[in-house]
């Protein structure tokens, strides 16, 4: 979080400055939310685990309330298209940040009824409860989000012993929807068509990711020192949110950039290594769904900067502005962290 502070200044600062008159204006915003984020993370770690396993479903229906409002007009703030937002009086607050880490939550609470991981597909009712938040998703549109929560449950099941035959052929109904999602919206295809070949259309379709590469090429190995990044200056759109890893790596480097993956994999493997040794079964898949939730959301940030994959907004963790996601995401690991405190005091 503290780097994160760091580069939200680094890439705001003149963007802030022309649009607001206030160069801190991201960089306050951003401090208040880890101030927020510490005590959400702190009341996660130490309140009775009893506690929050008894207010799993009051939290999951409040997260749904939340999706529903953003397709209220006039209460769900529209931006570049989608209803992702919806206004809390001084500040937005996105929703689908706090499904993002209820989700573990929901996979841990539906296998944690039966005797084997496999046997939630059995129930009619655990479906409606997948369907009615990615519905909202779709709806919004937020089809990264969904991507990445498919990704997040399948995982999570698969580690968790889930049987082959279900997982096939779940993953066999999933392909065809997301081509179909994709193929249907004609922004979504110019996305992947911009990908696949960014300089056939340099002024729109391919401008984010040719900026975004041209950022990482200047930054060479050593980089151009912390501030110094010219793809923040109005060249590289979304600088100091989806794409801020661009202008890290203009202005570190390539050993920066790779400092910065040691990091990342690190609390990835790390909260993965606590979650194999929770002994008990709904603890430890919420720890391992956590662990996705984090590595996958890193993941597919680079992987969009680096060129990997098509351009789409979702946010690095810790790393990027945006105080739905860090404060969502301090939750979480408040919630790892008092998995973890309680496995030392048992064992």
């Amino acid at each position: 979080m503290g780097l994160g502070i760091v580069q939200v200044y680094s890439s705001s600062y003149i963007f802030a400055t022309e649009m607001y008159q206030d160069g801190l204006y991201f960089v306050i915003r951003q401090a208040v939310s880890m101030l927020v984020g510490l005590s959400v993370l702190f009341i996660a770690a130490h309140l009775p685990w009893k506690v929050w396993k008894k207010s799993f479903v009051i939290l999951w229906i409040v997260t749904c309330c939340f999706l529903l409002l953003t397709l209220i007009p006039g209460i769900g703030v529209k931006v570049g298209g989608a209803r992702r937002w919806i206004h809390l009086g001084v500040t937005r607050f996105e929703p689908s940040e706090l499904l993002k880490v209820m989700v573990p939550w929901l996979i841990s609470f539906l296998c944690s009824h039966w005797s084997e991981p496999d046997h939630w597909s059995k129930k009619p009712h655990a479906w409606f409860l997948w369907l009615l938040p990615f519905g909202i998703l779709l709806a919004q549109p937020d089809f990264g989000s969904f991507a990445l929560l498919t990704l997040v449950i399948l995982s999570t099941l698969l580690v968790l012993g889930f049987s082959w035959k279900y997982f096939l052929s779940l993953t066999a109904c999933l392909i065809p929807l997301f081509i179909l999602l994709i193929v249907k919206y004609p922004y979504r295809l110019r996305r992947v068509v911009g990908f696949l070949n960014p300089w056939a259309d340099p002024t729109d379709s391919g401008f984010q990711l040719i900026q975004s590469l041209l950022s990482i090429r200047n930054g060479g190995f050593w980089g151009q020192g912390l501030g110094a990044g010219q793809g923040k200056l109005f060249f590289l759109p979304e600088a100091h949110t989806d794409f801020t890893l661009a202008v890290f790596a203009e202005e570190t480097g390539f050993i920066g950039m790779s400092l910065l993956f040691l990091l990342y994999g690190f609390v990835f493997f790390k909260t993965f290594q606590i979650g194999l040794h929770i002994k008990n079964l709904q603890s430890r898949i919420l720890v391992l769904g956590v662990s996705f939730l984090f590595g996958l959301n890193s993941l597919f940030n680079m992987a969009v900067v680096l060129g990997v994959l098509p351009t789409k907004g979702l946010t690095l963790p810790f790393l990027s502005y945006g105080g739905s996601s860090l404060v969502c995401y301090c939750l979480a690991f408040g919630w790892v962290l008092n998995i973890e405190r309680q496995q030392a005091e048992y064992s």
